[in-house]
């Protein structure tokens, strides 16, 4: 046994020895740099089998003494002898980004290992650092440069980087990605999910070359309880003093000098009166420029307030009915993941047709785009890790992961004045373990920014004709956040629900994160008939009254915007793989319910102007 122990850790310490995990806090504002993207066709090699990782005896080519074999070695054959059992030139190619279950009809329900391999070339320049960033692989990445691993990334939402500067060839390079999209029980999210597990390189990819001494991150944000206090941190790649960083807002004549402390960072604070501040209503960006020595970076960025007192959500001090939609990262006109800004700006403005002012990006962290595109067009956003349902609750390494998912999250879109509620998760079961991790991970929120609420979609319990909230997770988050779904998984038929009440037991603004029901887009029947428009219809209509009840309904992102593909909805007529709860047909077609919400939102937008 102590022996068996010894190899275990022999073999652990060679794997550190060997690789590392991506680099913890990827780069802020990546598309400021200056970046060669490496999106565009990939050669890929579906691999159920992970023949091009294990060796017949199934240990890993990349852990042996020489560190080759695997198809990550990209090689060709030579000469008429050599035996080499793959080959990427002559394999298929898949648009970047993109996932491969729908780009290819053979991998529809392909869950599994795909490689990925794309050639670029490059001049590197010494004195330079060249880092290959992702925007997001799901899930698992193992990423290879010219044969030589660059390290692995868990995570299928959330960018990532690798330092490249020493293994970049002037000329021509490989850069091979193993992505492996396989449901695992300790993994974030878990096995049991209700989206599909699109699986690829979903997310743009870049080549960014940079200076010594570039600057890592940054966040400008007014402090947490100030209207005029601006705060600014930075921080340099290396911990390097003395270096002067000029922050400049020309529309607001601002230009001030800092210099960087012993850590290479900056954090301090200033006071300006004269901004205009971001709202819906006005989703006022300012223009703002960071130098330092040896770089400029260009970012949009709005100001605004964001807190509770009492029962109220105040913006910018004003008291705000958060007029909201759910939305998942996925196109019901095109098969598989958001790719372009044409898609995402579609997402969005079908919710602003509906007179939203809030999107809930449900339930993993979304594209970045679609985060500054909110921000430019006016819609609050409530962004979310995917906590979600049956956690591992108890493994050290699934806390560890959940954690830095939402560090991610937080460190990329923190200088977003759309995202106002960091979610921890969603409809995670009582129980004290989870309370645990997720009050941890409330803890590790407010840590990371203190000027946005943090919440969790949490779950309600019935007796008799009470609808109950108590769960302690309630006391660590700002706002009675929760999911409740009468008239469709309970509660009988829609007229029914208006007969229950709430016991809800915290004094904090009340925000439905889901209610819905399912329709079959064109179905047409009485309002009693399960997935019909109708049904649906009349569930809107009497969930609005039933929630009425509620004194401190601030706000609600009915389940869901769009028609969705999901696995675990199997009906041959009604659902075919679709979770139809959308308020939008998979063809692009506005259901009855659309309007339904439509005119509740024109009523409340009045009432709280």
């Amino acid at each position: 046994m102590l022996k068996l122990k010894n190899r275990v850790l022999i073999i652990c310490f060679s794997l550190l020895t060997t690789f590392s995990y991506a680099q913890v806090n990827s780069i802020q504002n990546i598309q400021s740099r200056k970046i060669l993207s490496l999106n565009g066709k990939w050669n890929y090699i579906v691999d159920p089998y992970e023949n091009g990782f294990y060796d017949y005896r199934h240990d890993p080519f990349d852990q042996s003494k020489s560190g080759s074999g695997g198809f990550y070695d990209d090689k060709v054959q030579k000469n008429k002898t050599e035996l080499i059992e793959y080959n990427f030139d002559l394999s298929p190619q898949m648009n970047v980004p993109g996932d491969w279950n729908s780009q290819s009809e053979k991998l529809e329900l392909y869950e599994g290992t795909v490689w990925l391999r794309r050639k670029f070339n490059a001049q590197p320049e010494k004195g330079k650092k060249y880092l290959v960033y992702f925007s997001a692989v799901n899930y698992e990445a193992h990423v290879y440069l010219n044969g030589k691993k660059l390290g692995i990334h868990k995570g299928g939402f959330t960018p990532f980087q690798f330092d490249v500067t020493d293994k970049l060839k002037a000329g021509e390079n490989s850069l091979v990605v193993k992505a492996d999209n396989t449901r695992k029980p300790d993994e974030i999210p878990t096995v049991n999910t209700d989206w599909w597990n699109y699986g690829g390189i979903t997310r743009d990819v870049f080549l960014a070359e940079l200076p010594n001494h570039y600057i890592q991150d940054y966040k400008l944000q007014l402090i947490k309880g100030s209207n005029n206090t601006l705060k600014l941190d930075v921080k340099l790649e290396d911990a390097t003093a003395g270096q002067e960083i000029t922050l400049t807002i020309p529309e607001l004549k601002l230009e001030k000098k800092f210099t960087t402390d012993s850590e290479g960072k900056i954090s301090e604070q200033f006071q300006w009166n004269r901004l205009n501040f971001w709202s819906p209503e006005n989703p006022k960006l300012y223009a703002v420029t960071i130098k330092s020595a040896t770089e400029t970076l260009q970012d949009k960025i709005g100001f605004r307030t964001i807190e509770t007192k009492e029962n109220n959500i105040l913006l910018n001090g004003k008291s705000i009915f958060l007029r909201g939609i759910s939305i998942h990262d996925e196109n019901p006109l095109l098969a598989g993941r958001l790719r372009s800004e044409g898609d995402m700006r579609m997402m969005l403005q079908w919710a602003k047709d509906m007179n939203c002012n809030y999107v809930r990006l449900a339930h993993y962290p979304h594209n970045e785009e679609m985060v500054r595109l909110a921000d430019e067009m006016g819609l609050l956003v409530w962004a979310e890790v995917p906590v979600y349902w049956t956690i591992s609750w108890e493994n050290p390494g699934t806390y560890a992961n959940a954690k830095q998912q939402l560090t991610d999250l937080i460190v990329r879109d923190k200088n977003r004045a759309s995202v106002i509620v960091w979610s921890i998760g969603n409809e995670t079961p009582l129980s004290s373990p989870r309370l645990s991790f997720m009050s941890n991970l409330a803890e590790t929120a407010r840590g990371l920014d203190d000027t946005r609420l943090v919440a969790a979609a949490l779950e309600v319990h019935r007796e008799g004709k009470t609808i109950i909230l108590n769960d302690p997770l309630g006391d660590k988050i700002d706002l009675v956040s929760f999911n409740e779904y009468a008239g469709w998984y309970w509660g009988g038929t829609p007229s029914e629900i208006t007969s229950y009440n709430f016991d809800i037991k915290y004094n904090k603004p009340v925000v439905i994160t889901e209610f819905g029901g399912d329709a079959l887009g064109g179905f047409h029947a009485d309002e009693n008939t399960r997935w019909s428009e109708e049904y649906q219809e009349a569930l809107y209509k009497n969930q609005i009254i039933l929630l009425s009840k509620i004194d401190a309904l601030r706000g609600m992102t009915p389940w869901i915007l769009a028609d969705f593909r999901s696995p675990r909805r199997q009906h041959p007529v009604y659902q075919n793989f679709w979770n139809r709860k959308g308020l939008i047909s998979e063809t692009g077609k506005k259901k009855k319910a659309f309007f339904v919400l439509q005119d509740y939102y024109k009523q409340m937008q009045a009432k709280y102007k």
